[in-house]
């Protein structure tokens, strides 16, 4: 059988390598890394950096959510 024939199958299983790559960065985060601490910093710089914006860039942000460019923040009317 050759590469050139329409038989020809080739595939890698790579979900040990998945589970290796997993287990290295759990031990790369350590035993401290509190999931939803991060995700609630993730939450909170979100919501700085899109505060006090002006009228224009307001608008502009809603465009962007509503069109789905950005995801709808807890305080969003799209959300």
């Amino acid at each position: 059988m050759s590469p050139d024939d329409s038989a020809f199958d080739f595939t890698v299983d790579l979900s040990a390598h998945e589970m290796l790559r997993r287990t290295h960065v759990m031990a790369a985060l350590g035993p401290g890394w509190d999931p939803a601490a991060a995700l609630r910093g993730e939450e909170e710089a979100r919501a700085l950096l899109y505060s006090g914006l002006d009228a224009e860039q307001q608008r502009i942000y809603d465009e962007l959510v509503a069109a789905g460019v950005l995801p709808a923040g807890p305080g969003d009317a799209a959300a």
